[in-house]
């Protein structure tokens, strides 16, 4: 498997665990119907640790435009990979949405709260305001790479130990979920061009009974938002960290 099949690969099943968590809970007739917003970020904190757990040893499992660049601005990850990692990411997002489709085929047509519909896919504002819907999901992502490379780091899980690949993605899953849990409220914390984007297109195509419009107007916020985030939160990991070197801090 290649580095660019994995990170589709990898962003599909984190859409499909992800987005199909949402469904479980919005969609009419499911097991999980009204499980609320615990049940949510637990959903997603799993698609996450799943994903990375599955193409962390061959891509580095960014499933993340976000994380791609940030890792980029600051040296950790080669410019010209970052269109093919992109691309793929918004590929696997768009097929993991179209899983999640058809996984849950029945329960569209019983459903008639089209809002709730989008939701399945994509974010959406609990508020719309829009430069504090920017500004909380720039907060979000820019926490969820600082803390993906601080969390990660040697100091951290010493390379070689075996800890650095048992346990990071696990680690990734925890960030994630704390993040929800603490700033999903807002916006719902998309943290993520390919997670937002690609399940929105997915929502506009798909032949969905009863669905509504897909709220381009907000659509960009949860793609702006993120790529200004995750290169943020990079740069200040390395303005403020001390570089490490084999597990030692310099």
């Amino acid at each position: 498997m290649s580095a660019v099949l994995a990170e589709l690969i990898g962003t599909m099943i984190l859409i499909l665990l992800g987005d199909g968590v949402v469904a479980n809970v919005v969609l009419n007739q499911t097991k999980g119907n009204n499980g609320g917003w615990i049940v949510i970020t637990a959903g997603w904190a799993f698609a996450v640790t799943v994903g990375v757990y599955c193409t962390t040893a061959i891509s580095g499992a960014h499933l993340n435009p976000a994380v791609t660049l940030g890792m980029a601005a600051i040296g950790k990850f080669d410019w010209a990979l970052v269109p093919g990692y992109i691309a793929a990411q918004m590929v696997g997002a768009f097929l993991g949405a179209v899983l999640v489709y058809l996984a849950y085929l029945p329960h569209w047509k019983v459903t008639s709260d089209q809002g709730g519909k989008l939701a399945v896919f994509c974010t959406g504002p609990a508020i719309r305001h829009t430069p504090g819907n920017l500004i909380c999901e720039i907060i979000g992502t820019a926490l969820l790479v600082l803390g993906v490379l601080a969390i990660l780091s040697p100091v951290n899980l010493l390379p070689g130990s075996g800890f650095d690949k048992g346990f990071a993605p696990a680690l990734v899953g925890v960030l994630v979920w704390a993040i929800g849990l603490s700033l999903g409220g807002p916006t719902g914390y998309a943290i993520n061009p390919a997670r937002d984007l690609g399940p929105r297109i997915a929502h506009a195509v798909l032949p969905i009974p009863g669905k509504g419009g897909c709220d381009w107007g907000y659509a960009w916020i949860p793609v702006v938002g993120p790529v200004i985030g995750g290169i943020a939160g990079a740069l200040l990991y390395k303005a403020l960290w001390p570089a490490v070197v084999g597990g030692a801090v310099n």
